[in-house]
């Protein structure tokens, strides 16, 4: 018995077929069919039912399967760990978001199960976030736009409105929404040109009559909120970004469906084979499945 043997009939047990066994280890139909073959041979046992161009499996044939799942198993267990590097026990990945609020739960599983990696996390605006990856100076981007580019492997995290937010004392904090009408003669408070937020909200503004001149301009989203929250002026935020702050109130706003922020996860793919940055894309593409399955 060999061990290529049992990897030919693990496969095709598990891919229901020859062919798609070839295909899953990269080897071609005959070498599989001719390892199954001589392993029923030198043991004088029939493992799969061939008729016409179906396949399954005798009660032999799924009795040696329990085996073999065990067997392969434990096969990739052993892999996983000869083959985890010294950057998966002590490394740093290097994270640059436009908000870190839409990682908390890939960051926190990643840190659960690589407690030794180091995690730096800066802020910045889509065009910050694209630099930092082209320039190696990030490994996982966070941004409100994906890039037109091929150079990128992504993944969708979530998709939420923009909204406006005042201090609480404001004087049109008790609005349940606000319209773009609602805005004109107000104090804007708004981001960097560079900021996707600001860029949605004037688009959105312009295609419905509208346009706005900020009072005030503030490079990133803390200073927005800052100032907001002294109660001088209205600032707007994707509701997915706004999290908990006591002194300020989110307002709807009435065109919403027009202003959705798509954030994303990006990565160099020249970079994901990386330990760090593969393992992390794994947890992102898992938890992805999870909100879909939620919705």
């Amino acid at each position: 018995m060999r061990y290529v043997q049992l990897r030919a009939f693990h496969y095709v047990a598990i891919c229901g077929g020859f062919s798609r066994a070839a295909e899953e280890l990269l080897l071609t139909q005959p070498a599989i069919s001719d390892q199954v073959r001589k392993l029923e041979e030198e043991y004088d046992i029939l493992l799969f039912n061939r008729h016409r161009k179906q396949v399954t499996m005798t009660p032999s044939g799924e009795k040696l399967l329990e085996i073999t799942r065990r067997l392969f198993d434990n096969e990739e267990q052993a892999r996983e760990l000869l083959t985890e590097s010294r950057a998966t026990r002590a490394g740093t990945l290097r994270i640059v978001a436009d908000s870190a609020l839409h990682v908390l739960k890939i960051l926190a599983r990643f840190r659960q199960k690589y407690p030794g990696v180091g995690v730096t996390i800066s802020g910045g605006n889509t065009e910050t976030v694209i630099a930092s990856l082209f320039s190696y100076e990030a490994d996982i981007g966070i941004l409100g736009e994906l890039p037109p580019s091929r150079d990128f492997e992504t993944v969708a995290l979530n998709s939420t409105p923009i909204s406006a937010f005042v201090a609480l004392d404001h004087p049109i904090a008790q609005r349940k929404s606000l319209g773009f009408q609602d805005l004109q003669g107000l104090p804007l408070v708004m981001r960097e040109s560079g900021s996707k937020t600001r860029k949605k909200f004037e688009e959105a503004a312009e295609a419905n009559g509208f346009v706005f001149t900020p009072s005030i301009i503030a490079e990133g989203r803390e200073a927005v909120r800052e100032i907001v929250a002294s109660g001088v002026g209205v600032g707007f935020v994707s509701a997915a970004e706004f999290g908990e702050d006591p002194r300020l109130v989110r307002i709807p706003l009435e065109e919403e469906e027009q202003m959705m922020m798509d954030e994303t996860l990006i990565c160099l793919r020249e970079r994901r084979g990386g330990k760090l940055v593969s393992a992390f894309l794994k947890i992102a593409h898992e938890e992805a499945r999870n909100t879909a399955t939620d919705e």
